[in-house]
């Protein structure tokens, strides 16, 4: 026979004069008792679809002690913005994307994607005459560059800035070192790099890991001493030399070289190449710099 009350009967005393616990109550005694932060994370709504983007560096969520511009050059890369801006971490303040007179929907693409982002037409070809044309619109303290197409991560940005917050007055992006590496370097890319590298490395007296790799970032006062002139992708190696020449502290950090998205890279791995090395035998210290020569020239 079933001993078991219904819902509605209270149960009689035990021997003891306390009331019996029906055999439910019993069980729910036997539950494991939830903390008050249980609780409240219980009553928690549910994330922001913002606070849902892929998870970033730890530095991600604090802001750098000075104001941040990220200059994008882009020529036709309408397919890799939505993409790159989405990635764009809540630490940069201004967003400047230098346009080189693209035939697809770049610019309108970005405004749709960042409606604050700055867009300004570079006034010649090149990529060096695109980043010089967005250091000159720049007004954060620190400037970061990074490409269009995919293929640099913004996620990295505040490992970038705590060097500068650190006292580094130029960063640069390696794939050669722990925690860095490439997803689309070729074997002639590779074989190009681990040369300029040396030459670099010889003619300047440092001990860099990686040269062709143009994600870095620099305190925007000292834009003068980087005394950039290039209208190519040499500009990256002439950044690299004058801060070397001026002394700047430089600081590499690890960084991942991501396949480009979409679309065809703007990048001539010879020619190119022969241009960075020049550039890198005619900063070289000691020798005569190139505004040093033009001047002579223009007398």
């Amino acid at each position: 026979m079933s001993t078991t009350l219904p819902p509605h009967v209270v149960p009689p005393p035990d021997h003891d004069g306390r009331p019996q616990r029906r055999a439910e109550d019993r069980a729910d005694a036997r539950r494991p008792m939830r903390r008050a932060e249980d609780r409240a994370a219980a009553r928690r709504p549910q994330r922001r679809a913002e606070d849902r983007r892929p998870m970033r560096r730890a530095g991600d969520g604090v802001a750098s002690r000075h104001s941040v511009t990220l200059v994008v050059p882009a020529q036709n890369e309408a397919r890799n913005i939505p993409w790159v801006f989405e990635q764009i971490p809540r630490c940069v303040d201004e967003v400047i994307l230098v346009d080189g007179s693209s035939d697809d929907a770049t610019v309108p693409m970005a405004r749709h994607c960042l409606p604050t982002v700055r867009s300004v037409q570079q006034s010649g070809p090149g990529k060096g005459n695109a980043l010089r044309t967005g250091f000159a619109a720049a007004s954060g303290e620190y400037i970061v560059m990074m490409d269009a197409d995919g293929s640099m991560w913004p996620g990295e940005i505040p490992h970038f800035l705590h060097f500068l917050d650190h006292g580094f007055d130029f960063v640069k992006g390696s794939r050669c070192i722990a925690g860095g590496g490439s997803l689309d370097l070729t074997k002639v890319r590779s074989f190009g790099n681990r040369a300029l590298l040396a030459v670099v490395n010889r003619l300047y007296d440092a001990g860099l890991t990686d040269l062709c790799y143009g994600y870095c970032a620099f305190r925007r006062s000292f834009l003068d001493a980087l005394d950039l002139r290039s209208s190519g992708f040499e500009i990256e190696a002439e950044m690299i030399a004058h801060a070397l020449r001026s002394g700047l502290r430089i600081a590499e950090v690890p960084s991942l070289e991501l396949p480009r998205r979409s679309g065809r890279s703007h990048l001539h791995a010879v020619s190119d190449g022969r241009r960075v090395l020049r550039t890198l035998i005619t900063e070289r210290p000691g020798a005569r710099s190139s505004a040093a020569a033009s001047a002579e020239e223009r007398r």
